[in-house]
C-alpha cells in the first residue's frame, strides 16, 4: 500500500477510469552483467494500483543478469487474478517464498525457487511478515480501508505455522499496525494509525514473543511505518509525521530498555540496514510547501550520524520522480532504488555500485516496492 494514505485514495479514483490500463505479459531481458554471487538472485514484488488487482512478480537473476517480468503468471497460469491488489511485503523463510497481498486478503505461499503456488494464508488488511522458529507473524490492520478519524478497530499480529498455513494465534496491538522486528524474544510492531488521520497512533508494541501477549507500547512518534534492527541491538523506527508541521523522522530505540534514546532528523520512507549503515529514501510529502522532498540518506548507526545526504553520486537522480524501495546487497554493497513514477505506470529499478554509480536501469511493474534476496 502506498505511504500516503489520503493520496492513495485519490490515485485510486484516478485509476478507476483509466482505460488504457497496462498489464506485463511475461519478458525477459538482460540488464548489468553475470555475477558469481552467494545469491541466485533477487525478487522484486510490484504493488500495483489498489483496486486493480495488478501486482507482479520479477526476478533478477545474477548468473545470466536476466531480468524476467511478472513470473508468478507464468508458474501459475490457472491462478484467478495472478497475485492479487496490492503487494505489500515479500519474504523468503526455507524454501518458501511469501508475498503479502494487503487489498486481497492474502499470503501466497510459493516455492521459493520456481514461484510455484503451495497455498494461501487468509488475513484481513495484512501487511508485513517475519518469522521465528515454525511461525509466520503478519501485521493486520484488522478493519477495512477507510479514512476515519474515530476509526475504531485496533490491529493485531497474527501468528501461523509455516507447515500446516494455519492460524494458530493472535495479539492485538494500537492501530494500523506495519512493519515488525522480532529481537531478544520480542516482537516490536510499528503502529501507525494511519486511517485515524490526524489522530495517529504513536506507539511501538512490544510483544512476548513466548506468551504472544504484548508486554507495553513505547511512545515514539506520530504514525510509524519502518523498523529495522542494527548490529549494536539497536532497533530504528521511522515516523512519516503529519504532512504539515510534524516531519518524517528517524528514531533509535535500546532494546535492552526498550527506551527511545536518539532520533535523527532525516525522513524515511523506507531503509534497510547493511553493516553499521543505514540507507535510506524517502518521498515526503508536505501540505505546507505543497511539494515532495526526495531523500537519498546514509546514517551510521553506531554514531547515529547522517554520513551522506545523497549517496547517489552521478547525478542519476534527477531522473527518478517518486524513490520507494530500497534494498542493499549485504555481499556485494549494490544498492537498488525503486521508482514508482506516477504511482498508475510501469515503474523502474535501478541499480547503483557501492559508489554510488548508476550500473543499470530496468522497467518493472506498477509501484515496485519490495526486494528478497534468494539464497543458492
Amino acid at each position: 500500500m502506498k505511504k500516503k494514505i489520503i493520496f492513495v485514495l485519490f490515485v485510486v479514483l484516478l485509476t478507476s477510469c483509466r482505460e488504457d490500463v497496462m498489464i506485463f505479459s511475461p519478458e525477459k531481458e538482460q540488464r548489468g552483467h553475470a555475477q558469481n554471487t552467494k545469491y541466485a538472485g533477487f525478487y522484486l514484488l510490484n504493488e500495483g494500483n489498489m483496486g486493480m488487482n495488478k501486482s507482479t512478480l520479477d526476478f533478477y537473476d545474477y548468473s545470466t543478469a536476466m531480468y524476467s517480468r511478472n513470473i508468478f503468471a507464468e508458474a501459475n497460469p490457472t491462478v484467478p487474478k495472478e497475485l492479487g491488489d496490492v503487494g505489500n511485503d515479500i519474504q523468503i523463510y526455507g524454501s518458501r517464498l511469501y508475498a503479502v497481498i494487503n487489498c486481497s486478503n492474502k499470503i501466497e505461499v510459493m516455492d521459493a525457487k520456481t514461484c510455484k503456488k503451495i497455498g494461501q494464508v487468509d488475513i484481513p488488511n495484512c501487511r508485513y511478515i517475519r518469522f521465528d522458529k515454525q511461525y509466520a507473524y503478519v501485521t493486520s490492520y484488522a478493519g477495512p480501508v477507510e479514512i476515519n478519524p474515530n476509526y475504531e478497530q485496533i490491529g493485531y499480529v497474527a501468528k501461523f505455522d509455516t507447515a500446516t498455513l494455519e492460524i494458530v494465534d493472535r495479539c492485538l496491538v494500537g492501530y494500523q499496525p506495519d512493519e515488525l522486528v522480532i529481537a531478544n524474544d520480542k516482537i516490536y510492531v510499528a503502529n501507525s494509525g494511519g486511517y485515524r488521520v490526524p489522530n495517529y497512533d504513536n506507539t511501538v508494541s512490544v510483544i512476548d514473543l513466548n506468551t504472544f501477549k504484548e508486554q507495553k507500547r513505547i511512545e515514539v512518534a506520530v504514525n510509524l511505518h519502518r523498523v529495522r534492527m542494527d548490529n549494536h541491538g539497536q532497533l530504528w523506527v521511522a515516523s512519516r509525521g503529519d504532512y504539515y508541521e510534524v516531519p518524517s523522522k528517524l528514531y533509535c530505540i535500546d532494546t535492552q530498555t526498550d527506551e527511545v534514546v536518539d532520533s535523527v532528523a532525516i525522513a524515511v520512507s523506507n531503509m534497510d540496514i547493511v553493516g553499521d549503515s543505514l540507507y535510506a529514501c524517502a518521498t515526503e510529502w508536505s501540505y505546507i510547501e505543497s511539494q515532495w522532498n526526495l531523500i537519498y540518506g546514509i546514517v551510521n548507526t553506531q554514531t547515529h550520524e547522517i554520513v551522506s545526504s545523497n549517496f547517489i553520486t552521478d547525478g542519476t537522480e534527477q531522473k527518478i520522480t517518486k524513490p520507494y524501495g530500497i534494498k542493499v546487497n549485504p555481499e556485494t554493497r549494490e544498492i537498488y532504488v525503486t521508482d514508482a513514477k506516477t504511482y498508475v505506470d510501469p515503474g523502474t529499478l535501478y541499480c547503483f555500485s557501492p559508489e554510488g554509480k548508476k550500473l543499470w536501469e530496468v522497467q518493472t511493474g506498477d509501484i515496485p516496492a519490495h526486494i528478497v534476496f534468494l539464497e543458492k
